[in-house]
């Protein structure tokens, strides 16, 4: 399978896309606005892998390039881009391809951070599943989960990840990748609409963290 990750040198792109590489032989695109930049994280990112003992199929590219003949796309991209980023790479989008969304609307003030729901469309996945063009189906997932420990090959994730989105095929595929990372389990959460209670999960878990030293890769784990 060949997944684009857009924006895939910011720390969720990057620790999926070690986590992919190391745990799967799927074939994993960085892409950036910059490409040399998208190139250097890639080789930066297969020797990382290298050092685990492993082998990976990572390359970099521009965000369209990236997204040509992909099976699954992630935007790994701050929720301000997330429209940006997809009128950009639209006329590579094809109805064959799952649109995948971990960003999370989030302001912060002394007291910490908050969610910010986006108002006109009522969570940041809905805004990426009215961006795609008609047939592509937008699927939420990856929220939750620490890019620290996400980043940290030596740690193992140990945590869920929540999988929301109307399309079940999508849904279905989208939570197959995620059960291929080792110590990363799927969870079902039901339709598109359910979003912001999944995104608003985002910044708990960062305050959190931020107030128990001891909880700096905090995730949440169903049972």
């Amino acid at each position: 399978m060949r997944i684009a990750i857009l924006g895939g040198t910011g720390d969720i792109g990057e620790g999926l896309a070690l986590r992919w590489g190391l745990d799967t032989d799927h074939k994993i695109i960085v892409g950036s606005r910059d490409p040399q930049k998208a190139r250097q994280h890639a080789t930066a990112y297969r020797e990382r892998i290298r050092e685990q003992g492993g082998e990976s199929d990572i390359a970099g590219a521009s965000n369209i390039d990236a997204v040509g003949g992909a099976d699954v796309v992630l935007l790994s991209v701050p929720p301000e881009y997330v429209l940006e980023t997809i009128e950009t790479v639209a006329g590579s989008l094809s109805e064959d391809m799952v649109v995948v969304s971990p960003a999370v609307s989030m302001s912060r003030d002394d007291s910490g951070f908050h969610y910010e729901q986006p108002e006109s469309s009522g969570s940041a996945t809905a805004i990426a599943e009215e961006a795609t063009p008609d047939g592509i189906p937008a699927v939420g997932a990856f929220h939750n989960i620490s890019a620290d420990r996400l980043t940290n090959l030596d740690t193992e994730l140990d945590v869920d990840t929540v999988v929301v989105g109307d399309g079940k095929e999508a849904k279905y595929l989208v939570k197959k990748l995620a059960d291929e990372i080792k110590g990363l389990r799927a969870i079902d959460g039901g339709d598109l609409a359910n979003a912001p209670e999944v995104e608003g999960v985002t910044p708990l878990l960062i305050n959190i963290a931020m107030n128990n030293e001891e909880m700096n890769h905090l995730g949440v784990r169903f049972q």
